[in-house]
């Protein structure tokens, strides 16, 4: 697994390889690093960042355009308030500020804040590089279900905020919705490996939401 500081080297390297600034790239690892690292995150922090980009260097040969795919990753939940409107937009907007201080092309900056955008409903997309992005996103869903238990239990921390009625309502609501997905993932791999496993326990979850009620 990744440390901290691998991720952090990844990102200078990252930064450097397309702006030589050191100053920005320190302070710009320093902004991502206090957003990923509020108290308040539980699951949305630095964690699941080393575990997207673990996937996305398997996958690596598979994504077009890997450096942009790498700053949406970095930046696709910069902005995560509970509770909060346009989180994605939020973070997206930050990414493309960001990207545009280091001149970053045009196209790419746009691709990166289109990625971000999308994963707000986690839609299927013509771009095959914002589907990876939702898929890698939502790889903790197949996970082993002890992994998977510990997942919930972070999301529900980190909406703590709402009693358990209200949370068991609109948990159950995501669960369906994505139930109801002919396919959870966009890529073919991401099904292969992810799928089955993804929707048992999503099954399991709204059982035990339904008990809990």
């Amino acid at each position: 697994m990744m440390t901290i500081n691998e991720l952090k080297n990844i990102w200078l390297n990252l930064v450097s390889y397309n702006h030589s600034n050191l100053v920005f790239c320190q302070e710009s690892w320093s902004e991502i690093e206090t957003a990923y690292g509020q108290l308040s995150r539980y699951y949305h922090n630095l964690s699941h960042l080393i575990h997207l980009l673990n996937l996305a260097f398997q996958y690596q040969n598979n994504i077009q355009d890997f450096d942009t795919l790498l700053f949406s990753i970095f930046y696709h939940d910069i902005v995560y308030q509970i509770p909060g409107e346009n989180n994605e937009l939020k973070s997206a907007d930050i990414a493309k500020k960001r990207l545009l201080m280091i001149n970053y092309p045009t196209q790419k900056i746009k691709k990166c804040f289109s990625q971000i955008i999308a994963t707000k409903n986690h839609s299927a997309k013509k771009e095959l590089d914002i589907n990876w992005l939702l898929d890698l996103d939502l790889a903790i869903l197949g996970t082993q279900r002890n992994q998977y238990i510990e997942y919930t239990k972070k999301i529900r921390q980190e909406y703590a905020i709402y009693p358990d009625k209200i949370y068991n309502q609109g948990r159950s609501k995501i669960l369906n919705t994505f139930l109801q997905q002919k396919t959870l993932y966009k890529t073919q791999l991401c099904q292969e490996r992810f799928e089955q496993t993804a929707r048992n326990n999503l099954i399991w979850e709204l059982e035990l939401l339904s008990i809990i009620e």
